[in-house]
């Protein structure tokens, strides 16, 4: 049985009450803001008991207000990168604002994670929505987008959905920070990954995918078996990972699938995500310098946790091999990722 309960978080000039919900059930306890419907902690057990809080954030809402690194937030309308913020649908071009390097991130200057979204209480959790108006960010058409946070037992789940009045990329995510050891730890050199994909996607110097799909066999990107992140860190080109791993093919039909295991051996906590996504970015806090102060005045610095961000493929409407990422009206934008926290 989860128990969900809300209280007033704090005010945003501009934007008004935020709120914070608690989604408790006996093994697991999750806080959710209605500011970029962001997930502000993951508490679970380790082997011996002891409740720890796995996910970076901030002890208070300015730090999420002013936040630049979307800890914990729900991020869109797209996810990842758009190659020089443009793009073409239907034979009309869209620009974009650039907000990293020459390349559109997460939606832009003002993303979903930026946004105070409406609340409302269903059976184990809380359902976020929130109107994007026809341009928002140099998009086209209004989208009407939710997600529901639910927790049963051990499992979180995340369910996207969307609707648009005119034809627009989509892609959404959730870019939670984790580091299993709790709060307070220098890094995640000693935590244990494996990723079920075949194939991944290389990048250029701008993080943009080259377009090609190449296999992780006899590469640092092989993650199919667990190996120790700070071991094969020192294999990868680079600052780290940030990778798109390809969970399928571009044009398989939408299951859920089995996309990634993280386990802190010292703790035991394990967390297992699965998705409808077709591919998943995991990325290894590169840019984390050590200039954010978190919660409990901790310093986040390089490579003090890992994002696993279900995902469609980045700058997929610029790539026509790559997963459909293009929601049309009267279509339904509908994905699933669930997160469970277990231990050994």
């Amino acid at each position: 049985m989860t128990q969900v309960s809300h209280q007033q978080w704090g005010q945003v000039p501009s934007l008004g009450s935020v709120d914070m919900w608690t989604l408790q059930s006996p093994q697991v306890r999750v806080e959710v803001l209605t500011l970029g419907a962001i997930i502000r902690s993951v508490s679970c057990r380790g082997k011996h008991g002891q409740m720890e809080d796995v996910v970076l954030g901030y002890d208070d809402l300015e730090g999420y207000v002013s936040d630049k690194r979307y800890l914990g937030a729900l991020v869109g309308r797209v996810a990842n990168r758009i190659a020089k913020g443009h793009f073409v649908v239907e034979g009309k071009e869209f620009q974009l604002d650039t907000n990293n390097g020459p390349n559109a991130l997460h939606g832009g200057l003002r993303g979903f994670n930026k946004e105070v979204w409406l609340a409302a209480e269903v059976e184990g959790g809380v359902i976020l929505s929130h109107t994007s108006p026809d341009g928002d960010q140099g998009y086209p058409g209004e989208l009407q987008v939710s997600i529901s946070y639910t927790l049963q037992g051990e499992t979180l789940t995340a369910d996207y959905r969307a609707r648009s009045t005119k034809t627009t990329p989509i892609n959404l995510t959730n870019h939670s920070y984790f580091n299993l050891s709790g709060q307070g730890a220098a890094d995640i050199y000693d935590h244990e990954v494996s990723i079920s994909a075949q194939s991944y996607l290389p990048v250029d110097d701008t993080s943009i995918p080259t377009g090609e799909i190449c296999p992780v066999e006899d590469t640092p990107f092989d993650l199919r078996v667990p190996v120790p992140v700070g071991v094969q860190l020192k294999k990868v080109p680079g600052l780290g990972f940030d990778h798109n791993f390809c969970l399928c093919s571009p044009r398989d039909d939408w299951t859920e699938r089995h996309a990634a295991r993280v386990l802190h051996p010292p703790s035991g906590r394990v967390l297992e995500v699965s998705t409808s996504q077709p591919g998943v970015q995991f990325y290894t806090a590169n840019v984390l310098d050590g200039s954010i102060r978190g919660k409990g005045g901790v310093t986040y610095g390089k490579h003090s946790a890992f994002c696993l961000e279900t995902q469609n493929w980045p700058n997929a409407v610029n790539q026509a091999s790559f997963p459909d990422c293009l929601l049309r009206p009267g279509d339904e934008y509908h994905h699933v990722t669930r997160f469970t926290f277990t231990t050994v």
